[in-house]
């Protein structure tokens, strides 16, 4: 049996990384971890059931990777991501995807893309 993954994507700015993925998307940190204070930052995240992995580490991820996140109502996840608003990100309404999901993406600030859907009901 397998059980959830946890992604792990790059990060290049630890600050704007937290604002983006704390303050913006409402996740909480779980851990910050660290092999010497001056080494990059190896970041733990989690939001109900999602959990993520943020590194600095080079060989960790590649920039510009996509994650699929599923929630139970994005059209009103969407809205409070336009109320709190996180520099130029701004995302629009869901769109109906031809594989039956409601989805909106948004771009984290080391240019990786969140895509945060809900299946579509009949």
């Amino acid at each position: 049996m397998f059980g959830p993954s946890t992604p792990i994507l790059r990060s290049f700015d630890e600050q704007r990384t937290k604002r983006f993925y704390v303050d913006f998307l409402g996740f909480e940190i779980l851990f910050e971890h660290r092999f010497e204070p001056s080494m990059p930052l190896y970041l733990g995240l989690q939001k109900d059931e999602c959990r993520l992995h943020l590194s600095e580490h080079h060989g960790d991820a590649a920039p510009g990777a996509r994650v699929r996140i599923p929630v139970n109502d994005v059209r009103a996840y969407a809205e409070s991501l336009r109320e709190r608003g996180f520099e130029n990100t701004r995302p629009g309404e869901p769109e109906l995807m031809d594989w039956g999901s409601w989805e909106i993406t948004v771009q984290d600030p080391s240019s990786n893309r969140l895509t945060f859907y809900t299946e579509a009901h009949d």
